[in-house]
């Protein structure tokens, strides 16, 4: 099986290139991050007719995470137990359904945007907060996978130049133990394990991409039961390519 994650920065905007690449990559699920749009305004119809189930969640033009599955798609939870709330309201950054019989996550984290904004007390606070919930799925053996756009890069090899960072987020040393928390309460992150170096996110300025300057933010933390499953990770840096790409690309994993 196939599970993928993916950052799509505007679902509306790309729903016939997101379904063509799962077609194309013989995807069993996708966990969508960034979708910006309603649930009520989600172009459902493209992928339902490839064979999809879908089910998003999405309050408004910002934020937004979905799960497309052609392999089941039960027991959906829209926002975890004890989500933070920005500004008085729970936003539209975790989904959860069951598809085989694995239990999966997107997750969108925040960005936090720099070290003395309030919005980053909000992610370190949401991150603890997703691992408080994380451990507790993970307890009963369970195989949980938590994909998506985590907003951290954890080394410093993650970013194409450290110094460039120096002061920002992502990187701070904060954001990485929260991140790295996950390991402890029963999960593993399964794309460096088989991926060790690569990009996952360009910046449409400056020419990020041509030039190779990314970062890896999108990861994958899966409980010991599915880890053990994962027989491969690709990241699909192609998908950067072409007319109006998302400045994230797909990371699939190869599930037994």
């Amino acid at each position: 099986m196939r599970i993928a994650s993916w950052n799509v920065n505007s679902v509306r905007a790309r729903a016939e290139r997101v379904v063509a690449w799962l077609e194309r990559a013989d995807v069993d699920v996708l966990l969508m991050q960034e979708t910006k749009v309603k649930d009520e305004a989600f172009p459902y119809l493209p992928f339902e007719a490839a064979g999809y189930e879908v089910a998003h969640h999405g309050v408004n033009q910002w934020n937004g995470v979905g799960i497309c599955s052609r392999v089941g798609l039960e027991d959906v939870e829209r926002s975890f137990a004890g989500q933070p709330e920005w500004k008085d309201q729970v936003e539209a950054r975790a989904i959860g359904a069951t598809c085989a019989g694995i239990r999966l996550w997107s997750v969108y984290v925040p960005n936090g945007r720099t070290l003395d904004d309030p919005h980053y007390a909000y992610k370190l606070q949401w991150l603890a907060a997703l691992r408080e919930a994380a451990s507790a799925w993970a307890g009963d053996g369970s195989p949980v996978g938590l994909l998506g756009d985590w907003n951290v890069a954890p080394q410093d090899t993650d970013v194409w130049d450290i110094d460039v960072f120096d002061g920002a987020t992502h990187v701070s040393a904060a954001e990485r133990q929260a991140f790295a928390a996950f390991a402890s309460a029963g999960y593993r992150e399964v794309t460096r394990e088989h991926v060790p170096q690569a990009y996952t996110y360009w910046d449409y300025q400056r020419l990020r991409f041509p030039k190779n300057e990314g970062m890896r933010i999108d990861f994958a933390w899966a409980s010991v039961p599915l880890a053990e499953r994962v027989r491969g990770v690709r990241i699909d840096r192609d998908e950067r390519k072409g007319k109006g790409p998302s400045d994230h690309v797909p990371v699939v994993l190869e599930v037994e």
